[in-house]
């Protein structure tokens, strides 16, 4: 029996795109960890440590998270944003989808109406805070939380039309044209056919929708003065009301916050992906 050769095993060559794929991506969970990070950190300082750019507590202050708990009304603001959040989002939907695909299959409104209709989202919000209040005064829901998810629902309907159309345009018009031989009407076909095929992207809409009113700030102060009604960045910007603000009670308070959207991202990370690559593989 011959005795085999050993061949030299050929070294892996270096992929360049590979290493600087992964530099870029070491550099992005930096940017975007780092300041959470030391949001973290501010948050076990004490009042005189938050000053000194100091950063990492010499003695971590446990006590700044419970005062903020137990003291403020940082839960109930918590409470209501995501009650405005999510029941905004939701009444946002409701009226997107049946615009949106109105929009793409009918041509309602010609070619512009899409374009119309989210130009006033562009605008600064400021413009809208009177009429706004004004509705809210007329139909007594003024200084309510009713009010404020509904005016969340109002605001955001565009830019939900705005993502909807791309999902919509993706879908075969050939199965909607074989429900309507069925028999399917408009309403079935819209709630039966098209409603369950758009289902990760109206998922995906509606987590982006939701986080958009999560965040909203100018609307929530003007339009709400009860702290019934107030949600959490009205709380937040009440602990700079202080003559010299504790920034470890801000800090400790705006973690305690952003836990929901953290909640959000990682157990609806699957719906959300899928959604917005809906369409984009037939």
């Amino acid at each position: 029996m011959s005795d085999r050769i050993a061949l030299p095993r050929p070294r892996p060559r270096l992929d360049h795109r590979s290493a600087v794929a992964t530099i870029i991506l070491t550099a992005l969970v930096l940017f975007f960890t780092v300041p959470l990070l030391y949001l973290v950190s501010v948050s076990l300082m004490g009042r005189d440590e938050t000053g000194q750019g100091i950063l990492v507590p010499t003695v971590p202050q446990w006590t700044n998270w419970s005062d903020v708990v137990v003291g403020t009304d940082l839960l109930r603001g918590i409470l209501n944003s995501l009650v405005a959040a999510i029941g905004g989002s939701l009444l946002t939907l409701a009226a997107a989808l049946p615009a949106a695909w109105s929009i793409v299959r009918y041509r309602t409104g010609g070619k512009t109406l899409g374009a119309t209709l989210m130009s006033p989202w562009l605008l600064p919000p400021i413009v809208a805070v009177v009429p706004l209040f004004t509705l809210l005064r007329v139909l007594g829901l003024n200084n309510t939380l009713g009010g404020l998810t509904l005016v969340y629902a109002l605001v955001n309907i565009p830019v939900a039309i705005w993502l909807l159309e791309g999902f919509i345009r993706r879908l075969p018009i050939e199965i909607e044209e074989a429900a309507n031989i069925d028999g399917a009407g408009s309403a079935r076909l819209l709630v039966s056919i098209v409603g369950p095929l758009l289902a990760p992207a109206l998922i995906a809409v509606g987590i982006i929708v939701a986080v958009l009113n999560y965040n909203e700030f100018l609307l929530a102060t003007f339009l709400t003065q009860s702290p019934d009604a107030q949600t959490l960045p009205v709380v937040l910007s009440l602990f700079y009301g202080d003559r010299t603000p504790h920034y470890g009670r801000i800090a400790a308070a705006s973690v305690i916050g952003v836990l929901p959207v953290f909640a959000v991202a990682v157990f609806l990370q699957r719906w959300l992906v899928g959604g917005l690559t809906v369409g984009a593989v037939r």
